[in-house]
């Protein structure tokens, strides 16, 4: 058994790193998704899609902003209360990672779109 796990535990760690290691930095609902193109793009938009995450540090409403987009169409952005570490990390020159982790069709935008964000270490 102990010879098992071993085994195991190596094979991850060739894996990981072939495939590089990410971390969950944070898990979010998208921000301002009514006034961008998420009803435009719903029907295409699928758990596992990949999102750019675009820092917007000359944004007149938050210095922090960090834009997401879907296949060059702006969804809207990482929400205020969670951007510092996104927008710091970017800065930083950072490798993050998002994608998309749910899609609800639900009355309220803010349970629409909940994103992933990972940094790759």
């Amino acid at each position: 058994m102990r010879l098992l796990l071993t085994l195991s535990l190596m094979l991850y760690l060739v894996t990981a790193e072939a495939e590089g290691i990410r971390l969950l930095l944070q898990r979010s609902p998208l921000a301002g998704s009514q006034y961008y193109a998420v009803g435009e793009q719903w029907q295409q938009l699928q758990v596992g899609d990949r999102l750019e995450l675009i820092r917007e540090p000359d944004n007149r409403h938050d210095r922090f902003a960090v834009r997401v987009e879907w296949r060059g169409h702006k969804l809207g952005y990482v929400p205020r209360a969670n951007n510092r570490a996104v927008a710091t990390a970017l800065d930083d020159g950072e490798r993050l990672h998002a994608r998309i982790a749910r899609l609800t069709a639900h009355p309220d935008p803010w349970q629409r779109v909940h994103f992933e964000v990972y940094i790759e270490l």
